[in-house]
């Protein structure tokens, strides 16, 4: 018999393959903010998202990729020049999909049943 996944993995990954759209778009959103006029309506879009991925991800037992998010949304709420923000959340969106990636496939391979 084929080993199953837990009820706990089942939820991050149905939560994990809800996000995977979202990447993309957080990824364009930082790259607009890199424009000489930014609207403030992106930095609210962007940090809606990443609090949104933050609150699920951390209710799910997904600790870095919910770090990351925060790290994301502070950076986002901090004081300073956006220039130093939008290289900040390009870094830190590289750290995201990493963090996604080992979420997912950590997720997905079925945990061994202990043995009593």
């Amino acid at each position: 018999m084929a080993p199953k996944l837990s009820s706990r993995q089942q939820a991050q990954v149905a939560f994990l393959e809800r996000i995977a759209p979202r990447l993309p778009r957080i990824y364009s959103l930082v790259e607009r903010l890199a424009a000489p006029k930014v609207d403030e309506t992106v930095l609210r879009a962007l940090g809606r998202i990443l609090d949104e991925i933050k609150g699920n991800a951390s209710g799910l037992s997904l600790g870095p990729l919910a770090d990351t998010a925060g790290r994301m949304v502070m950076l986002i709420r901090s004081g300073g020049p956006m220039a130093v923000k939008v290289r900040g959340l390009r870094e830190l969106h590289g750290s995201l999909k990493m963090n996604y990636d080992a979420a997912l496939r950590s997720a997905s391979t079925p945990e061994e049943e202990s043995a009593e």
